[in-house]
């Protein structure tokens, strides 16, 4: 068993190991997601997504080129 200074730095050493992550995961997921469908506004990663979103949610629209 360990005694004073030994003992708060053990404390602090704990503290900072399981302090959680600065940040929110809605943020991280902001950064992520870079494709947005005009129609109903779902966020997407990618424009392979995108496409695929087009194919089963609209399929009588045409999808938006990568370059929009």
């Amino acid at each position: 068993m360990t005694r004073g200074k030994q003992k708060i730095d053990a404390q602090k050493r704990n503290a900072e190991k399981y302090q959680k992550q600065k940040g929110s995961q809605i943020e991280a997921r902001a950064v992520a997601l870079k494709a947005n469908c005009p129609i109903c506004k779902v966020q997407l990663a990618n424009a392979k997504q995108l496409g695929d979103h087009y194919a089963s949610k609209h399929p009588k629209e045409k999808p938006p080129t990568e370059s929009e």
